[in-house]
């Protein structure tokens, strides 16, 4: 389904690069397909395609229609992969503007997010005289800022439509078993959904923690299960002929050789937080013990307009993933003017999807003359079925990349670090000295 061309990095690489990366590449997908390595017990998301919750799948359908029918807008609350791969998906398949030219169905906010009173006043401002409904996604229910967001909108809710009315309206994704979140949706009533043990938050988004928000946007989650089952199937046959094998053993090579950034283009605005939660898969995954390769993302051609001189002639640093869909939503042709005053009539009648494969290419030329090697991913269309496939071609080639890397793939050890300094600066209790030690330094 994926089409991945190599032919770009070759002459960044010695000869026979392929062949020193099979016995590592070997080991790690046994890691992963068997549950063997490090972090083994959060390779859920493996399977997923196949083998999800049928029962759960259909209530997710079915309160998406209810929250389609009575809301004019959702609020999903939720950081990091509790929104990230949900606002990806409906914002590729549909629109980066989703809320301005949907044509049915709710507007979609996040927020739980940030800790902006500017933005969740906003959002607060876009919802409080519509009818909406809030989707709160968090295992635990004490992460800050997602806690902090749904205490404000539960409040909204039930000053809204009372304790009654409001419990109809929350949809909570938490733990099975236990958390503040699960506790408080066991006791108010509220409709819920797991986030399943075994499936860490950047792997989320093929469960209900994307699932809702994206079937709420009207999308077919059947089909995007379906092209992320037509993949995994592909990607478990192990061997260098498969695109995760070489997806994997180009960057590992590449990093070996001295890159340290990886940029993933997107030539279409849509793709914009595709590229974020891109950036937080493969930046969670592989970011430790002072390794792996600095995730970015661009948009094409807006940004070769600013970072593009720095791609072309910066530091050396980089090595750049190019997403390309090979067939536009829509189309678009480019008028005659009699005048030529921009002297562009050798475009006229031209598509502008001729126009920017040509950008495309042309830039992939430029900058692998500039000294950066270039990975071009093809993938058939901006629907439903391919970016299934593409969601699960990501994960696993990072499953692989973190082996590789002799890293814990599925923990993020790293993330505690701010969580306990801005617990003690809050004045949590249990980090009292912790805090007198922080302000010591801040104030020095």
């Amino acid at each position: 389904m994926l089409n991945l061309d190599l032919s770009n990095i070759s002459s960044f690489l010695p000869g026979g690069w392929r062949t020193g990366q099979e016995p590592g590449l070997k080991k790690a997908h046994d890691f992963v397909l068997n549950a063997t390595g490090a972090g083994g017990e959060y390779t859920g998301w493996v399977r997923l395609p196949a083998d999800y919750d049928k029962e759960e799948f259909a209530r997710i359908q079915k309160a998406a229609e209810k929250i389609r029918s009575d809301s004019k807008a959702l609020v999903v609350i939720g950081i990091g992969g509790s929104y990230l791969g949900a606002r990806a998906v409906i914002e590729t398949l549909t629109s980066n503007n989703y809320n301005l030219t949907r044509k049915d169905g709710p507007a979609i906010y996040f927020a739980g997010n940030s800790l902006s009173a500017d933005a969740m006043n906003e959002i607060i401002d876009l919802v409080k005289d519509v009818d909406f409904s809030v989707n709160v996604i968090s295992k635990s229910g004490t992460t800050t800022e997602p806690a902090v967001a749904f205490r404000i909108f539960k409040a909204l809710l039930e000053e809204k439509y009372g304790k009654e009315g409001a419990k109809g309206r929350i949809y909570a994704t938490t733990d099975a078993k236990r958390g503040a979140l699960k506790g408080l949706a066991d006791k108010e009533g509220y409709e819920e959904f797991v986030v399943p043990d075994a499936v860490g938050g950047r792997y989320s988004v093929l469960t209900a923690v994307g699932l809702l928000p994206i079937a709420a946007a009207g999308i077919d989650i059947d089909a995007l299960m379906g092209g992320a089952r037509e993949e995994m199937e592909l990607l478990a046959k192990p061997g260098m002929d498969t695109p995760a094998w070489q997806y994997a053993a180009a960057r590992h090579a590449l990093y070996q050789s001295g890159k340290k950034i990886e940029i993933l283009a997107g030539y279409e605005p849509a793709f914009r937080f595709f590229g974020e939660w891109w950036k937080q898969l493969f930046g969670e995954s592989e970011g430790k013990q002072g390794k792996g390769l600095f995730p970015a993302s661009v948009e094409f051609t807006a940004d070769l307009h600013s970072m593009g001189q720095y791609i072309q002639q910066g530091e050396r640093l980089m090595v750049e993933t190019v997403v390309r869909f090979d067939c536009a939503h829509t189309k678009r042709t480019i008028p005659d003017d009699p005048e030529n005053v921009d002297g562009l009539n050798f475009l006229s009648g031209r598509s502008l999807a001729f126009v920017a494969e040509q950008a495309m290419r042309g830039t992939i030329l430029a900058h692998v003359d500039g000294g950066v090697p270039n990975i071009l991913l093809a993938v058939p269309a901006r629907d439903a079925r391919s970016l299934g496939a593409l969601i699960y071609f990501f994960e696993f080639t990072c499953g692989l990349s973190g082996y590789l890397l002799e890293v814990n793939p599925f923990d993020q050890p790293g993330v505690e670090a701010y969580k306990n300094n801005m617990y003690a600066l809050l004045g949590k209790p249990g980090y009292e000295s912790q805090k007198a030690a922080l302000e010591k330094r801040l104030d020095s």
